[in-house]
């Protein structure tokens, strides 16, 4: 084996094309590390918005992105048990993923059905743990309720319409193109809507019997976050995920009071650090995995010499399903 290996490397904030392809030493894992020969990794519109510095959390530089990958355990730093070398498993490392190798906490790695291949194993641990956390331990959702998933074709809202499904609750999707309402509907959701559709407001109220949703998964933000408010329900639970639109929110808390609604936010990375949560979590993911009821959604899939293209084809709003970088290829 060579010791040097391809990787990604972002030495100044900006746009996509601030990644660059370059050769470096093949790390060695420490104490409580692994070392994962990289298969593919799935990327997030939080690893977009941490290359451009505007993530919820400051970009250190020079660095590697990739915060979710799969590969095969390569080599095991001290004191690492419970994995061994040859294994396949995902990791949420937070960070390095867009490499050949990759170093990964011990405590980071997540166990993958043997069934899945490695692109469904990259696609699997940011977008479903969140999903869950959305409409479970944050969101609360309940049997025959409804829920409202936005940008239902990309890598969370698929997560989101399959879980929801598997608890037995009630889908209104709504996305940018009739293909990917499309792609909603066969994963079972039970009402799709054009995001820019007139009178969207009142069709999805209209959708859950005129009263409103009862739980809505938010991830567009700036205007949009009103129209949000308005579709939900009295007593209704918004969970805010993401900032597509990239723009500012206004929030008035008088209308949070008028209707008693709710607003929380959701970060996956400080749940993660809530032991119980993620265990129940990973339990429940785990049986609706083995079960087939749940399948991560693979979208497009780019060399790793095309990371810049994938990361603005993300943002541009071209894909669906998680999109996918193989460094190998």
């Amino acid at each position: 084996m060579s010791d040097t290996m391809k990787a990604i490397v972002v030495e100044r904030l900006g746009p996509p094309e601030v990644m660059e392809l370059r050769e470096l030493p093949i790390p060695q894992p420490g104490p409580g590390e692994v070392r994962l020969r990289v298969e593919a990794v799935g990327i997030n519109f939080a690893d977009a918005l941490a290359v451009s510095g505007e993530y919820l959390t400051r970009t250190k530089l020079p660095y590697t992105p990739g915060m979710e990958f799969a590969g095969v355990v390569d080599a095991l730093g001290e004191g690492v048990s419970g994995v061994e070398v040859g294994q396949r498993v995902a990791s949420l490392g937070g960070r390095g993923g867009l490499a050949e190798y990759a170093l990964s906490p011990a405590a980071a790695l997540i166990p993958v059905p043997g069934s899945f291949s490695a692109a469904q194993a990259a696609a699997f641990p940011v977008s479903y743990f969140t999903a869950y956390h959305g409409l479970k331990t944050l969101g609360r959702g309940r049997e025959d309720e409804w829920v409202l998933v936005q940008a239902a074709a990309g890598a969370l809202g698929t997560a989101s319409i399959q879980l929801a499904k598997a608890m037995g609750m009630n889908v209104v999707a709504m996305a940018s193109t009739e293909e990917k309402l499309q792609l909603a509907r066969d994963l079972g959701a039970d009402v799709t809507l054009l995001q820019d559709e007139p009178d969207r407001v009142q069709k999805v109220r209209d959708a859950a019997g005129g009263k409103g949703v009862p739980l809505i998964l938010e991830v567009v933000g700036g205007p949009r976050f009103q129209e949000s408010l308005d579709m939900a329900a009295n007593q209704g639970r918004i969970i805010v995920i993401g900032n597509a639109s990239r723009e500012q929110a206004n929030l008035r808390p008088v209308e949070l009071m008028k209707r008693n609604l709710t607003v929380t936010g959701l970060w996956l990375t400080s749940l993660m650090m809530d032991g119980e949560a993620t265990r129940e979590a990973a339990q429940a993911l785990s049986t609706l995995m083995a079960g087939g009821r749940v399948v991560p959604q693979v979208g497009p899939t780019y060399p790793l010499a095309q990371s810049a293209r994938a990361f603005q084809d993300l943002l541009d709003r071209k894909t669906t399903g998680k999109v996918i970088i193989e460094p190998g290829r």
